[in-house]
């Protein structure tokens, strides 16, 4: 608990109160209390791939995600991805007896573990179901706030419908290939302007997706050790693709150094806003090992335009202390080079400005293209985002 308020992940009087108040451990059963209070994720059920799909997450996030969301005595709220049940336990003591706290998971055993959990930790009246999280609770709804503890692709049309008027979202949600933590606030409509979500705060996350619905991405098989990951709306397709790691390979660097344990998120977020064609590469260690790609991390950005390629990489610089890496870009295709230049300098204008964060507006799919702002725009399939610096 110290070390979550040391470093800064709890603030809120409430919140520590509330994380002092419920009994993690209880909510493991059959994890070691070392493992339970360790700042860490604990997967507690994977497919048979071993994949994770339901977990209790790493408690800094979860702390993360209720300062940004605030929640308030009396408020109803709707938890989407009820996994052990540890965070409706704690969204209950921050509502209190006057509020109500729904949560939902789309696999039953899932479901019936948290609800035993929160049965024998004096938590019984949280209302447990089973079924899809994308189509919300309505039978519970209106809600005035809606936590989802699971990776969001969008935001579905129920979420809209449960929303209480002036309520808030607080979701992981995916673009481009990266994830933030945001911070929607509803703003119902005027005369002038259709409802929309107004993004307040942003922060990094991970989290498993959610199972159940789609997702709206694709899959681009560069190599069979190379996988592109696009979305929907992007006209990025296998057949321009093909082949386009076999053709010459430039390098462009950006005379940015920065320390080995330095995000470089921060230039995946840049590049979002900035160029339609952003997504994410994953090399194997045998396309790294090969040098056939070489990425700067495991979970890398990347810049694709027609025939062309270009993705962010590092190398260790040559001065100073050890560790130090220059960030740059790797192109390939006939306008490989020109992608390549185009992300470093992405770079420097992240390094010019590293906390910089875009503005944020969500709007129904339906809404009318003149009641959308300027800025980049992401169509998703309920709901349509706009980005501007």
């Amino acid at each position: 608990m110290d070390h979550l308020i040391s470093q800064g992940a709890i603030r809120s009087p409430g919140i520590e109160a509330a994380f002092r108040s419920v009994p993690r451990h209880r909510f493991l059963p059959g994890v070691s209390i070392a493992d339970a209070y360790a700042d860490q994720i604990v997967v507690t059920k994977r497919d048979q791939a071993g994949a994770a799909l339901s977990s209790a997450s790493q408690p800094a996030i979860m702390a993360m995600m209720l300062e940004q969301a605030q929640p308030e005595h009396g408020q109803r709220v709707l938890e989407i991805g009820a996994g052990t049940g540890y965070n409706a336990a704690l969204v209950h003591e921050l509502v209190g007896p006057h509020g109500q706290v729904t949560t939902i998971d789309v696999f039953p055993d899932v479901a019936a573990e948290a609800r035993r959990n929160l049965t024998e930790t004096g938590y019984g009246d949280i209302h447990v179901l089973t079924g899809d999280g994308a189509l919300g609770a309505p039978d519970r709804a209106p809600f005035d706030l809606i936590i989802v503890t699971a990776g969001a692709w969008d935001i579905p049309a129920p979420w809209w419908d449960q929303l209480a008027p002036e309520g808030r979202i607080v979701v992981p949600l995916r673009w481009r290939g990266l994830t933030r933590s945001l911070l929607l606030d509803h703003e119902p409509a005027t005369p002038i302007r259709p409802a929309q979500l107004t993004t307040r705060s942003m922060q990094l996350c991970g989290f498993i997706a959610m199972t159940g619905t789609s997702d709206g991405g694709r899959t681009i098989t560069l190599a069979d050790d190379v996988t592109l990951f696009t979305d929907q709306d992007q006209p990025i397709t296998t057949n321009a693709l093909h082949g386009v790691l076999d053709q010459a390979r430039t390098e462009a660097w950006s005379g940015i150094i920065i320390p080995g344990d330095q995000s470089m998120e921060g230039i995946w977020l840049r590049m979002s806003v900035a160029e339609p064609g952003t997504c994410r590469i994953k090399a194997e260690a045998t396309a790294v090992h090969s040098g056939r790609a070489t990425p700067a991390t495991p979970v890398n950005p990347a810049l694709a335009e027609h025939d062309s390629l270009a993705y962010l990489t590092s190398r260790r610089a040559t001065d100073g202390p050890p560790s130090r890496w220059e960030i740059g870009a790797i192109g390939h295709g006939p306008r490989g080079a020109e992608l390549a230049e185009r992300i470093t300098q992405h770079t420097r204008d992240w390094r010019a400005a590293p906390d910089a964060q875009p503005h944020i507006t969500i709007h129904p799919a339906d809404t009318p293209d003149e009641h959308l702002p300027a800025g980049l725009h992401i169509v998703k399939h309920d709901s349509h985002m706009v980005f501007t610096w």
